[in-house]
């Protein structure tokens, strides 16, 4: 059933980048900003924006031809000053939800070259190969030739992904292929394809070498490694573990670890949890004994690797180590004088509750999860942990993703 819902008035911008109407109950018009009245599209819930009636002073001409369609941003049509007081503002906002207030530092724009990580479906349809992005809320794609929010450094991603997925196309399976732009080349794990023919993956191999890839990974088992993928990570260079997790842009990295290492100046132990590959473990051994912990043993293996290839660093412990299953207590949290933790989107309710038990002197949150940072912050703030401010950062520009940094003390 279709109707057309005329002059919609909207209010302001939701959590999720939408416009969100002055009705009760109100309607979410993704491209629309506050004060504009627009004419939509509604459809078993959903809306389709057709037509700006009234527009908004603050509306610019979007810089992508696949803005709207492709659901990778959500926001390119709001000039830059509201639209990093709205970012900024959806921190204050679920702060207060959970009953938290303290001091929330302006927007951190951390978008720099642009980002350096990219995954791109491939899907077979009517015998085309179709690479590119997934439309919002859809399994549908958008084919792109080109992605203005890239780093440059990963020019020739796009050409690689649609000559992997044309070689595999008989295969005839739905391919996500995440590329990594590391300092000495693009390097690509390719998953979906189910088992390969040896045929197959020598072909891939021949594949890479003409694109001049670093390396090339199929599930994370080796195809071919022209030169092992590196990150240059404080005086450290690390050796990327295939599919590993990587901050999006390199402008964020530095920016979050040096907020990092700004809250943790005097500690002389510290304890890095849900570590990877050491990105804030590496700058921290400049001058602290480091405990560097994550669940991933390959990312543990390469900052193992990284620590005893890099002169000049205080000790770092490195360990594989489950913390949703097995959180540090408090014993062990004895002599440490500082704590970082930077979890996954679902946050580290079981490690903020054995923190909040413990007498840490500092803790050191980093998220890229607003909801579940604010339920942990929760925890260690009834543990008896005072919230002494947060700092946003917009590594994940034009989308409603936010990170941040907190610190909190006893």
């Amino acid at each position: 059933m279709r109707d057309v819902a005329e002059h919609i008035a909207i209010d302001h911008v939701g959590h999720r980048g939408d416009g969100v109407s002055t009705d009760r109950p109100p309607v979410y018009v993704p491209f629309t900003l506050p004060g504009e009245i627009v004419e939509a599209e509604v459809r078993d819930g959903k809306c389709r924006l057709t037509r700006i009636a009234q527009p908004s002073a603050e509306r610019i001409d979007p810089f992508c031809t696949y803005f709207t369609r492709c659901g990778g941003c959500a926001i390119q049509h709001w000039q830059p000053t509201p639209y990093q007081a709205w970012k900024r503002q959806i921190v204050i906002d679920t702060l207060a939800q959970a009953k938290i207030d303290c001091p929330v530092d302006p927007l951190i724009d951390a978008h720099g070259a642009g980002r350096r990580r990219v995954t791109l479906h491939a899907r077979f349809k009517d015998g085309q190969t179709q690479v590119g992005f997934a439309e919002a809320s859809s399994h549908a794609i958008v084919v792109i030739d080109a992605c203005p929010i890239l780093d440059p450094k990963l020019d020739g991603a796009l050409d690689a992904a649609k000559a992997i997925a044309e070689l595999l196309k008989p295969m005839a399976k739905p391919l996500d292929i995440q590329i990594t732009a590391a300092d000495n080349g693009l390097d690509i794990d390719v998953r979906g394809s189910g088992p390969l023919s040896t045929a197959l993956i020598s072909r891939l191999s021949a594949l890479a070498a003409e694109h001049k890839l670093a390396r090339l990974t199929r599930h994370g088992e080796l195809v071919l490694m022209r030169t092992p993928p590196v990150v240059t990570i404080g005086t450290a260079r690390v050796t990327l573990p295939p599919g590993s997790f990587l901050q999006a842009t390199t402008a964020g990295e530095d920016a979050l670890a040096a907020l990092v290492l700004q809250h943790c100046k005097g500690a002389k132990t510290i304890a890095d949890l849900f570590c990877g590959i050491g990105p804030f473990a590496l700058r921290l051994a400049t001058k602290s004994k480091v405990v560097a912990i994550d669940s991933d043993a390959k990312a543990i293996a390469s900052l193992q690797q990284a620590v005893r290839d890099t002169k000049g660093l205080k000790p770092i412990k490195a360990e594989a180590r489950d913390l949703f299953r097995r959180p540090l207590v408090a014993q062990e949290l004895r002599d440490i004088d500082a704590v970082v933790f930077d979890p996954p989107r679902a946050g580290a309710q079981a490690q903020a509750e054995r923190l909040a038990a413990s007498k840490v002197p500092l803790v050191v949150a980093v998220s890229c999860n607003v909801q579940t940072f604010a339920r942990d912050a929760r925890i260690l703030i009834d543990g008896g942990y005072r919230l002494q401010g947060v700092a946003p950062v917009d590594q994940f520009r034009h989308t409603p993703h936010i990170e941040l940094v907190a610190r909190f003390t006893r």
